[in-house]
């Protein structure tokens, strides 16, 4: 059920990290709330000019943001309309959020409840981190309507092995399990928690903790840092790291549409292991390891993202 529409611009400072890529000037974005059986889901909007109007694209975020993490990807009007969801425990869908039934699988029906309530009957799926998980998953279990999937720097196969033996991790994705310690410690202490982290994120020393997200974290934007600060969901990471544990990967071997995986060569939390595993699921599938960003190729490398991004769908029969 929608509960309240308005329109909103992008944020400020939402140009990519080069200073070039951003939202279109004339771009504007339609807030939705859409309920859903794991809460309220707040969705951003962005309807194409010319839009074969079922189908989308469809933006899943990872973990540690919000629908805020795709906006380097924007800046260009939209050939379908852009759909950027905050999924349940994240952004604007925390109140009501239901993080204790937050599987994958219930993650990515709350998206699919989401994408049935704005009428759309097809997507393309673009997931970072988390989100690139949870768009395997629908591509999987709602195969006859997913068109394609990017996957960006999924957390995948290391991340379950990590968190189901931490000490192994420690020596596979040290960061991601420090990560992890971290997160479980905040969370235990609620809104305090999460005002502790806001607090470090406007210092220097929150730049330093995220340099192994990074490629060269010099280069990253004082706001690009205070953002993901303040978009840190402790107890809603813990959730999502429980959520992947316990996941069937095997689920995967029924994707039949295209798939792009990528990740950055200095990726702290998906190492090129999993892309190889990724590959073994079939032909369909196309793994690309992008030159000079880590975790986050979509703010270091927006334009080589978007580029891949447009190869994928030249490859999606849309139909009419």
């Amino acid at each position: 059920m929608v509960m309240d529409v308005l329109q909103q611009k992008a944020p400020s400072g939402s140009a990519g990290l080069s200073g070039s890529a951003g939202v279109s000037g004339s771009a504007a974005f339609q807030r939705e709330v859409i309920d859903t059986e794991l809460g309220p889901c707040a969705v951003r909007l962005q309807e194409a000019p010319e839009a074969r109007s079922h189908i989308a694209d469809v933006y899943l975020h990872g973990a540690a943001g919000s629908w805020t993490t795709f906006l380097p990807l924007l800046s260009a009007s939209p050939e379908r309309d852009r759909v950027l969801i905050d999924l349940p425990g994240w952004g604007d869908s925390t109140e009501g959020a239901r993080l204790g039934s937050a599987t994958v699988e219930a993650m990515a029906g709350a998206v699919v409840e989401v994408l049935n309530g704005l009428g759309y009957r097809s997507w393309n799926l673009v997931g970072h981190s988390m989100g690139g998980v949870i768009a395997l998953h629908i591509a999987a279990d709602w195969h006859e309507r997913t068109l394609s999937v990017a996957a960006i720097s999924a957390t995948a196969f290391g991340v379950a092995e990590s968190i189901r033996q931490p000490s192994r991790g420690l020596f596979r994705l040290p960061f991601f399990v420090v990560m992890v310690l971290l997160m479980r410690s905040t969370a235990v202490f609620g809104n305090a928690g999460r005002a502790l982290i806001r607090l470090v994120g406007n210092t220097p020393f929150m730049r330093l903790l995220l340099s192994p997200l990074f490629a060269d974290p010099a280069a990253i934007p004082a706001h690009f840092i205070r953002r993901l600060a303040r978009e840190s969901r402790p107890a809603a990471f813990c959730a999502a790291t429980c959520a992947v544990a316990g996941y069937d990967f095997a689920q995967w071997r029924s994707i039949s549409c295209p798939v792009l995986a990528l990740r950055g060569d200095g990726d702290a939390f998906t190492p090129q292991s999993d892309l190889d595993q990724l590959a073994s699921l079939g032909s369909h599938i196309r793994t690309v390891t992008v030159q000079g960003c880590g975790h986050f190729a979509i703010a270091e490398r927006p334009a080589v993202v978007q580029q891949l991004l447009d190869e994928t769908y030249r490859d999606v029969r849309y139909g009419t």
